[in-house]
């Protein structure tokens, strides 16, 4: 049997180091790949879609051989000039069925982000919405960032990014079974047991996972809740006849809060936290209890329904 096919995607850009460091360490491992990434920069852009405009794709076969391994499986790369929102949208919702027919994603992986994607950071992060847009459409996903600006040494973060990946895939269908939701919010839930129940929701692009690698990692995985982050002295006053503000680097505060992300971060720990894809009113919102449930940590670190 053929191995899944993984979507990968960023907000840094195609040609960021996270992403191209996240391909080769995949592709060296046998998994079939195909990119549709930011032809630029797109940091911070939530769930920003470009409306009204016309968007230019182009395959990057450069990146693909300089990421590519001898004899490795299938890896196509594409460029699209939007927002990491229009990237996902556009492979799911033609784009790949167009470029790569034969290619169908098991799984959506955004990143690897350069910085944290912590707390609030979810509600910002364009790392973070696109994987969340790949849940709307149907498909599994997980956003995965590397904690630190002081140094671009994604080796960690691939390692255990590929950890997670791969644990995901060994509860995954081949092939995602909800893209484009053909059956929109009346899916029903056929699972019994409280594991199978955040299975099915994972499988069916209700739940995510978002990782984040700390600068130095030390002390294995730990399964947790967004933590309590508080950004001090973000704007500065360019010019007070003009008013001109603009953002700078803020003093960042972290809650000391055992459980959360930033707290399992702090102390040298991959964050993993489970997130609902949907508002917690909306009807494919992922209740409460079961996000609880699916924060349960395993002995390994990883979830319980992932070890």
């Amino acid at each position: 049997m053929s191995r899944p096919v993984i979507l990968l995607t960023n907000d840094d850009g195609i040609e960021a180091p996270g992403l191209l460091a996240l391909v080769k360490g995949l592709h060296a491992r046998g998994h079939p790949l195909v990119v549709v990434a930011p032809a630029s920069e797109q940091s911070a852009s939530g769930m920003h879609l470009s409306l009204r405009k016309n968007l230019k794709f182009e395959e990057r076969d450069d990146l693909a051989e300089e990421c590519r391994g001898k004899d490795g499986p299938i890896l196509r790369m594409f460029s699209l000039d939007g927002t990491p929102c229009d990237c996902v949208i556009v492979a799911l919702d033609g784009g790949l069925e167009n470029w790569v027919p034969d290619l169908k994603p098991a799984i959506c992986v955004s990143g690897i982000n350069q910085g944290p994607n912590l707390s609030v950071d979810v509600m910002h992060s364009g790392t973070v919405s696109a994987a969340r847009e790949a849940g709307l459409y149907g498909m599994p996903s997980i956003a995965t960032s590397l904690s630190t600006y002081n140094h671009s040494d994604f080796g960690d973060s691939v390692k255990a990014t590929i950890e997670i990946i791969e644990a995901s895939l060994s509860i995954l269908p081949n092939k995602a079974i909800n893209v484009l939701r053909p059956l929109g919010s009346k899916r029903p839930y056929a699972a019994k047991s409280d594991n199978d129940r955040i299975i099915e929701a994972f499988s069916v692009g209700d739940l995510m996972l978002n990782i984040n690698a700390p600068e130095n990692w030390t002390s294995g995985f730990q399964t947790v809740s967004l933590g309590v982050r508080w950004y001090h002295n973000a704007i500065e006053l360019a010019n007070a006849k003009s008013a001109g503000y603009g953002f700078k680097a803020a003093r960042i505060v972290d809650e000391d809060i055992p459980g959360t992300d930033c707290n399992a971060v702090n102390q040298g720990a991959v964050a993993i936290t489970p997130l609902s894809c949907w508002p917690n009113n909306h009807p494919l919102g992922v209740s409460e209890n079961l996000l609880d449930l699916a924060t349960t940590i395993g002995d390994s670190g990883l979830p319980t329904w992932l070890s």
